[in-house]
């Protein structure tokens, strides 16, 4: 599949990446077809210099089935050249790592605790239903097991004939 993406460039600390279009099997900077733009994170976001994209490559590789990675659809939809993709719903972003790791294990014992709570209310269900399926399925079976006696029985008596 042909991938719209990001190629990235530039030195340590600061990237530099080229807008490209590459088989979606080539490792990120490896070989791709063609490029169509570049963007530099690094200039302010009022620069034009920031973001340079070749439209009229993008509606072509678009119209042959090529698809955007999330990053470039952003950066699309900053140019108005398709519409902003939905964001994302993280809702712990804001909040400092070392804060929600305190919370996570905070929430660890009470999740543990409603787990166990849970299959003390399931398990006598599951026993009642257990007792009642095998009710059922035994006077089927001896009714089966009847049955065979007498086909047996039928098939004896049609070779004396």
């Amino acid at each position: 599949m042909l991938r719209i993406r990001l190629s990235m460039g530039g030195v340590r600390k600061r990237p530099v990446y080229k807008i490209v279009v590459a088989d979606g099997r080539y490792p990120r900077d490896g070989k791709f077809i063609e490029k169509i733009g570049s963007y530099n994170p690094l200039l302010p976001k009022d620069k034009k210099e920031r973001i340079k994209i070749e439209f009229e490559r993008v509606k072509y590789w678009m119209s042959k089935g090529a698809q955007p990675t999330l990053r470039v659809s952003r950066i699309l939809g900053e140019m108005e050249l398709m519409p902003m993709p939905k964001a994302g719903n993280n809702p712990l972003k804001a909040i400092p790592k070392k804060d929600r790791k305190k919370e996570a294990k905070e929430e660890e014992p009470k999740k543990a605790e409603a787990k166990k709570e849970e299959p003390k209310k399931e398990e006598p269900k599951k026993a009642e239903a257990k007792k009642e399926e095998p009710k059922k399925e035994e006077p089927k079976k001896a009714e089966a097991k009847k049955e065979e006696p007498k086909k047996a029985e039928a098939k004896k008596e049609e070779p004396k004939k």
